[in-house]
């Protein structure tokens, strides 16, 4: 049995398909019941929320605010930056790595899965899937109702209209959006100007109010 799971394992990891063994079945039900214990959390236990994350993820960094309700289902495949803001509902299919950077902001109502099948149900009817990792770097800002797919790479800076689905990589410093998601225009110095700054912030001061 254990040789099987590592070779369903070895599959998962250079993108062949392979199905479920019962050792990530365990981790589903470990990870699930972790999830349900942070999205029970009040808004003020902020430790308790800190260390429910420590224990569910391969990796978290500070300052991380995710609003519940969350859902995955491994959690150990998941690493998640500094400063990262995730609102409400977020949903990872995390069979596979999923790398979330620093100071990301991610809306309301986000899938991002590493997870597909095949298209011929011939070919899926033993619940064969395939999984190819996701990366959002840094700085990166997801829109409302947005569909990360398999194998996608969001590059730093970049952000995703509400309501996109992104089925292919996005370069760093672009305004994507669409079904699918196609790139809109670069991001440069001259967005900069499209509001006056914070002037507390602008000084590198910390605004308290």
């Amino acid at each position: 049995m254990k040789k099987t799971q590592m070779f369903m394992a070895e599959r998962r990891a250079a993108g062949l398909l392979w199905t479920d063994t019962s050792e990530n079945r365990e981790r589903q039900i470990y990870a699930r019941g972790l999830c349900q214990d942070y999205n029970q959390t009040r808004a003020d236990e902020t430790e308790k929320r800190t260390a429910i994350l420590q224990a569910l993820l391969a990796g978290c960094g500070e300052n991380v605010w995710i609003e519940p309700p969350l859902t995955l289902a491994m959690g150990n495949t998941v690493s998640i930056g500094s400063g990262t803001y995730i609102n409400s509902n977020l949903t990872l299919v995390d069979d596979y790595e999923i790398f979330i950077g620093n100071e990301v902001l991610i809306a309301p109502n986000v899938t991002i899965s590493t997870t597909n099948h095949p298209l011929h149900y011939m070919a899926r009817r033993h619940g064969e899937m395939y999984s190819k990792k996701v990366v959002i770097e840094d700085h990166v800002w997801i829109g409302s109702n947005a569909v990360i797919c398999a194998g996608v790479t969001v590059g730093m800076g970049s952000v995703i209209g509400a309501g996109s689905v992104v089925t292919r990589d996005i370069p760093p410093m672009c305004f994507a959006a669409g079904v699918p998601c196609r790139v809109i225009r670069e991001i440069t110095d001259e967005d900069l100007k499209e509001f006056e700054p914070i002037p507390e912030l602008a000084e590198g001061e910390t605004c308290n109010d």
